[in-house]
């Protein structure tokens, strides 16, 4: 066994001389296959670059023929939103562009002034059988909806859905309001034996 050597010791020149060939020698290990990977990598890159050009060629290939003209495929399904509307059947412009929004929009306002007096005078009461008069009026407030509605070909935003459908709905609902107003008690205008028959059961 030899003698113990601390560290502070100065190697031997063999040993410093062998660890620094061992060092010399691993780091030009690495240079080697550093130099290997980088002429393998080129040789990558080559090949790469050939097969990209043989695929743009065989890409170019077929866009020197006819482009295929099949229709997109449209879905059945209704959209999750709804971005557009259809206007109604005779929902145009009353009057044209040019004429004031009011006059553009006179059937509407008709209807709705006239039924808007009908509430007033049914609010404030201002004379005898004034409820009566004012719910005909609101009731023949709708019924010139619906006659305006088929004579007048646009009538703007009084249009809500097609034109049977509005006829249906003003002509209906001003002729109810009307005929309640007429049989309401006291001192009914109009006596229909039918609904006192039918009112008369029902108590009953």
């Amino acid at each position: 066994m030899g003698a113990g050597r601390s560290p502070a010791d100065p190697a031997p020149a063999g040993e410093t001389d062998g660890q620094s060939g061992r060092d010399e020698g691993a780091s030009e290990a690495p240079a080697s296959g550093e130099a290997a990977d980088g002429q393998g990598g080129s040789g990558e890159s080559d090949g790469s670059g050939g097969s990209g050009g043989s695929a743009g060629q065989a890409d170019a290939a077929p866009s020197d023929g006819p482009a295929p003209t099949g229709r997109p495929r449209r879905s059945r399904r209704f959209p999750r939103f709804t971005r557009d509307t259809a206007r109604p059947e005779g929902g145009g412009r009353a009057a044209s562009g040019d004429a004031p929004a009011p006059a553009r929009q006179w059937p509407l306002l008709t209807v709705l002034c006239a039924a808007g007096l009908g509430l007033l005078i049914v609010v404030l009461d201002p004379f005898e059988q004034a409820f009566r008069i004012g719910t005909i009026l609101i009731g023949c407030a709708l019924i010139t909806g619906a006659v305006l509605r088929w004579v007048v070909p646009s009538v703007g935003m009084l249009a809500v859905r097609s034109r049977f459908t509005d006829l249906v709905t003003y002509g209906v609902m001003g002729t109810l309001i009307v005929l309640l107003a007429l049989v309401a008690q006291p001192q009914p205008w109009l006596d229909v034996p039918i609904l006192e028959d039918a009112v008369r059961f029902t108590i009953r």
